[in-house]
């Protein structure tokens, strides 16, 4: 029942199918720590629905098992590079159709099987990043990967690029070997994170991460932060694309043929542009909606005033009239960043070198 199950998966195209019970997870207190210490900062969510998370049986009662599911969106297709004019950074989960909506019809079909072995008595709850379920202590418990001290799952077989999907079940099923740490005397990631929020081994303060603050975030981002964003406009990868382990990453076929090439070094000043129609035009089924114009102009702003030159004056002194307080805000703090350097040094034309 177990194999045939997994089989059904990789015929899907999930690039990693392993089990668990549906026990609460023995690293639950990680969870419960971080979240008195208020790191998880906006997402009030996590707090809200904290019981469910750590006990499966308030999700899905009766719940026996847990299916875990892997999908590689590594690509084999060497990063765009940037733009002579300034261009942005996304992380590279968004250069593809929305993974939720690809995910989903995949995932129906998987549980539709697991009723089909278990009988009209078993009930399935599926989940792809959208369920009070802690993932990743689940995924490696199953024997998937295992959480790096960057806080994400890493993967033997898939390296970093992973994305985590989750069926609950009633039905009992033989749980695979848990997976041991692997990170080693490794710290690649910690000294990588632009914002140092990696604070300890294991440890992420979101408050000061990267795509917290792009796309979580919903006010200002808070100065002191800004300069660190460089041109970064949705996520950041920079703790994910360090680790030795990438050198084991394969290309799923499941993500691959959605890849958005749109998505990969865009132009900043023409992205500053977008009325709220053009952003849903140009961002639709991506990931990127998820921060509204509002959000996702906020840190175009940014990003220009990072890395922006004269070029981007006349872009930045009409967003810092646009009617959402938030884009304003942000464009007349990256308007007195390109002048500072400006007065620095007169003849610039593109931004320095950091």
């Amino acid at each position: 029942m177990k194999e045939a199950i997994r089989q059904r998966a990789l015929e899907l195209g999930f690039d990693d199918c392993r089990f668990t019970t549906a026990t609460p997870p023995a690293s639950a207190h990680h969870f419960q720590r971080w979240l008195a210490t208020q790191q998880q900062g906006e997402m009030t969510w996590l707090e809200r629905n904290a019981p469910k998370r750590i006990n499966p049986q308030l999700v899905l009662p009766g719940a026996q098992s847990i299916i875990v599911l892997a999908i590689s969106y590594h690509s084999t297709t060497p990063p765009a590079a940037p733009h002579t004019l300034p261009s942005g950074e996304i992380a590279r989960y968004a250069c593809f159709t929305d993974y939720h909506d690809l995910l989903a019809e995949r995932l129906k079909s998987l549980t539709a099987a697991v009723n089909a072995q278990g009988g009209q008595s078993t009930r399935c709850l599926w989940y792809v990043d959208t369920g009070p379920i802690l993932e990743r202590d689940f995924a490696q418990r199953a024997g998937l990967g295992f959480v790096g001290k960057h806080t994400n799952m890493i993967s033997r077989q898939l390296g970093n690029w992973v994305l985590l999907a989750e069926i609950l079940t009633t039905l009992k099923l033989p749980p695979d070997a848990p997976e041991q740490n692997r990170c080693g005397n490794c710290t690649r990631c910690i000294t990588a994170c632009p914002t140092c929020a990696i604070t300890a081994p294991f440890q992420l303060d979101a408050r000061r991460y990267i795509s917290y603050l792009t796309i979580e975030l919903k006010g200002a981002i808070p100065v002191e932060f800004r300069p660190f964003v460089g041109r970064r406009i949705y996520g950041c990868d920079d703790c994910l694309a360090i680790c030795p382990w990438n050198r084991f990453a394969r290309e799923g076929s499941l993500m691959k043929p959605h890849a958005r090439a749109d998505q990969a070094a865009p132009d900043l000043i023409e992205l500053l542009k977008l009325d709220d129609a053009g952003f849903k035009a140009r961002f639709a089924g991506t990931p990127m909606l998820r921060t509204k114009r509002r959000g996702f102009l906020r840190n175009v702003c940014v990003a220009l005033g990072n890395t922006g030159d004269k070029s981007s004056l006349p872009a930045l002194r009409r967003a810092a009239t646009d009617s959402e307080p938030l884009i304003a805000e942000h464009a007349l703090w990256a308007l007195k960043q390109i002048q500072q350097r400006l007065e620095c040094n007169p003849g610039m034309t593109s931004p320095p070198c950091s």
